[in-house]
């Protein structure tokens, strides 16, 4: 699962994009000013980026310019209908991390979209391996020493995350920010409510659990498991 923000000011777009991206049951949010999307930009972490560049209140290229120039290196992904060779030039020139115009098939934005994550050091990887935890993320399965686990999807969500991060603590505020929508109205309650539910279907009675709660800082997948 990737966090994705669409920013783009064609509504019926938007949504088309939004919902294609979530049945590859990615976390989405959308967007429909320049204004607003580097708002988000400032305040969360995203994945993946997906940039229009007509956008009102404040340019594409100018979010793209002022988003790398704070460091940020998350990848960018240009939606536009401008199709000339200089109009890209300039974009991949200023930040963005691949093009795609107007009119587009769903399914060649998504592969560009896994193309992109596979760039990012391999982190959009199919199947992910933690001691005896095996999570299939295309076939949307877990497995614990070969016995397959039923997982809602937001739980789906936190144990990939975790997986990909073995070893690292992370506060409830960052696994909020990365795992739930910012959008929603997710608490530490419904956190710490979603981690009970993975430890109880996880772990194994009477040996450590596989998620570590590190008392003041945070949770994180025990190091000691990955293979």
């Amino acid at each position: 699962m990737a966090k994705i923000l669409i920013i783009e000011d064609d509504v019926q777009l938007s949504k088309l994009v939004r919902d294609w991206l979530k049945l590859e049951r990615h976390e989405v949010e959308v967007v429909n000013d320049g204004q607003e999307g580097l708002n988000r930009l400032k305040a969360y972490e995203y994945d993946l980026i997906v940039l229009d560049l007509e956008l009102p209140v404040i340019g594409g290229m100018e979010i793209l310019r002022e988003f790398r120039a704070s460091g940020k290196k998350t990848p960018v992904l240009i939606l536009t209908g401008r199709t000339t060779i200089d109009d890209k030039e300039v974009g991949l020139d200023s930040g963005a991390d691949d093009y795609l115009t107007k009119p587009f098939h769903a399914k060649e934005l998504t592969a560009r979209i896994r193309a992109l994550m596979r760039r990012v050091g391999g982190q959009m990887g199919t199947v992910l391996r933690s001691g005896p935890i095996e999570l299939d993320r295309a076939a949307f399965t877990v497995k614990r020493a070969g016995e397959e686990i039923k997982l809602v999807p937001k739980e789906f969500a936190l144990l990939e995350f975790l997986m990909r991060n073995p070893g690292t603590v992370f506060p409830p505020e960052a696994l909020l920010n990365r795992v739930w929508s910012n959008e929603s109205d997710a608490t530490v309650e419904a956190l710490t409510t979603c981690i009970k539910r993975l430890r109880k279907k996880l772990d194994t009675e009477g040996q450590e659990s596989i998620i570590r709660n590190v008392h003041g800082v945070g949770y994180g997948l025990r190091a000691d498991l990955t293979t």
